[in-house]
C-alpha cells in the first residue's frame, strides 16, 4: 500500500517499538496505526508504563497539507496533540486510522501522550470510533495486511 504521506514509499507491516502493530513508511518513516490494535494491546497490557522525561529530536515532521486516509481515501482528521505544541496528528474517522509524520510518535512520548492515544482522538469529539465494531476494524486491518502483499503470492495465502 502506498504512503498517504509522501506517496512514494510503501506502508510495511511492523510494531511501534515492538510494542503494538503499526505499518511504517520505508521512504519517509511515518507509520500508520489502526487505534484498534493500540487499544488490543494496551487491553493485553494494562501496567505497561512509557518513560517519562524523554527527549526528541527537533526533526519532527508534520503534513501541513490534508492526507488521505490509505484505506478509504477519505480525508483524514487534523487533531492538535495538546494545548503547548502545534503539532497535529491524521486521524481517519472512517477506519479509525491514525497517521504520525516521522518523529510525532517521539512527541507523543515526551509529552506523556503515547498512553493515550485512544484518547487523543476521542476527547476531540469524535464518539464514532468508540460506536465501530471490532469486527468492521478487524476487517480493515486485514484489507491493510492484504494490501501489502504482492498479487503474485495470492495462491500461496490458501496452502499451508
Amino acid at each position: 500500500m502506498k504512503c498517504t504521506s509522501c506517496g512514494v514509499g510503501q506502508l510495511r507491516p511492523g510494531f511501534i517499538e515492538g510494542l503494538f502493530r503499526a505499518h511504517s513508511c520505508d521512504h519517509c518513516q511515518g507509520d500508520w496505526i489502526l487505534i484498534e490494535d493500540y487499544v488490543a494491546w494496551k487491553e493485553r497490557n494494562p501496567d505497561y508504563q512509557f518513560a517519562e522525561h524523554i527527549e526528541f529530536g527537533e526533526d519532527v515532521q508534520d503534513s501541513k497539507r490534508a492526507l488521505l486516509c490509505p484505506v478509504s481515501g477519505t480525508l483524514m482528521r487534523k487533531f492538535r496533540i495538546s494545548a503547548t505544541s502545534a503539532h497535529r496528528v491524521d486521524y481517519s474517522v472512517a477506519t479509525g486510522g491514525l497517521w504520525l509524520d516521522k518523529g510525532e510518535w517521539q512527541l507523543l512520548k515526551a509529552e506523556g501522550l503515547a498512553g493515550a492515544l485512544n484518547q487523543l482522538v476521542t476527547s476531540n469529539g469524535n464518539s464514532k470510533f468508540a460506536k465501530t465494531p471490532a469486527s468492521k476494524t478487524l476487517l480493515i486491518s486485514i484489507k491493510i495486511s492484504l494490501a501489502t502483499i504482492p498479487i503474485s503470492d495470492y495462491a500461496r495465502l490458501g496452502t499451508g
